[in-house]
């Protein structure tokens, strides 16, 4: 699943090439992808509107628009956002297509929703009733970039419960973005194994995950995210990122370890998700 830094790379080609465009026209061709409300609703909703703003909360991206409501478009395993000259041939699972009006230079361009696998979503809803339209979205946890996570925040966050530190990463009701490949490159980051305790931790080891958690985070956004080997994941223009060359644990267990060139990059499970590790460096 596409992670915060996936998330924020297609943000970030979405300010700068759908902010701005009024959509004309919308087609749905997949029921499941607009499951939470119907493909007329969200034709309804986004015709004729304009898009005034590309965010992100977490894994969720929003576009708000003129009429008031927001777009809500979720990833998740397989989705894709993309954009393209109208006409172009469309990839296999597109299953939103917003056509948006010529823009300055007369140039007619398309925005593409593409999931094979049709766990994501696309959503209109009023923002001002999100709790019940978008109950999960209402529970979401502390935003690393968008909130700027704050030590004392995340020391209230790992002090106030006693949980490992990898499953605590990963719960979307505490901090939201993180997800595999970034809990295990932070944790390494910070030198922690995924099974320590979490209100055990030293002061200097609260401070050693604050500063990996950004660190990691901000780095994987400016390489453009991490395309594994399935390239699910892609920008806006169907390029993938290279952050996968930079990590030092995930997807490399029985590898030497980069960091010591000691130890060897051990897989285990936790919380029933694969796990990556350096037991030579985390501690």
């Amino acid at each position: 699943m596409p992670e915060l830094p996936e998330v924020e790379t297609v943000r970030r080609g979405l300010e700068r090439h759908a902010v701005g465009r009024r959509v004309a026209r919308v087609e749905v061709g997949r029921e499941r992808t607009v499951r939470r409300t119907s493909a007329q609703a969200v034709i309804d909703g986004l015709t004729g509107t304009t898009i005034l703003a590309a965010n992100r909360r977490g894994k969720y991206l929003f576009l708000p628009l003129d009429s008031g409501d927001e777009v809500m478009i979720h990833l998740r395993m397989s989705g894709q956002v993309l954009v393209a000259e109208a006409g172009s041939p469309r990839p296999p699972h597109t299953h939103v297509v917003l056509h948006f009006d010529p823009d300055a230079a007369g140039e007619r361009h398309e925005l593409w929703f593409v999931d094979p696998r049709t766990f994501g979503e696309v959503v209109v809803f009023d923002p001002d009733h999100v709790e019940t339209e978008l109950p999960d979205v209402a529970r979401l946890g502390v935003d690393p970039i968008v909130d700027d996570l704050s030590l004392p925040e995340l020391r209230r966050i790992l002090r106030s419960r006693r949980r490992l530190l990898k499953p605590l990463l990963l719960d979307q009701h505490l901090i939201t973005g993180i997800g595999n490949i970034y809990a295990d490159e932070i944790l390494h980051e910070a030198r922690l194994r995924p099974d320590r305790i979490s209100n055990e931790l030293s002061t200097q080891s609260e401070r050693r995950l604050h500063a990996a958690i950004h660190r990691i985070l901000n780095e994987a956004i400016d390489a453009g995210g991490s395309t594994l080997s399935d390239a699910q994941y892609v920008d806006l223009f169907g390029e993938g990122g290279s952050y996968q060359d930079a990590h030092h644990v995930y997807g490399r267990a029985g590898e030497r370890c980069r960091t010591c060139g000691v130890g060897w990059i051990r897989l285990t499970v936790s919380a029933q998700r694969s796990t990556h590790y350096c037991p030579r460096c985390q501690r």
